[in-house]
């Protein structure tokens, strides 16, 4: 069966984000109240597996072994079935 991944790897509390810092400062200097922004990245990923556990499990070791860094990134993964 196939199954669409969402992987969405973001950085841990306290880890420097330069870019969110920049967006942030430029969305208030265009007048708009933000507070902070933290920028994310999105992997969606089309792949065959035995059942959503198995799709899962795939994806949790793309993403240790490729995709996040686990000293500074958390991630989460969606998993659903490609119709």
């Amino acid at each position: 069966m196939k199954y669409r991944l969402r992987i969405e790897v973001c950085l841990k509390p306290g880890h420097s984000d330069p870019e969110g810092d920049t967006t942030a400062r430029l969305l208030r200097e265009l007048g708009f109240n933000v507070e902070n922004v933290g920028v994310s990245k999105v992997y969606t990923v089309v792949l065959e597996a035995g059942s959503r556990r198995d799709a899962m499990l795939v994806a949790d070791e793309m993403c240790k072994r490729l995709l996040a860094n686990p000293t500074k990134d958390d991630y989460m993964i969606h998993v659903e079935e490609e119709k």
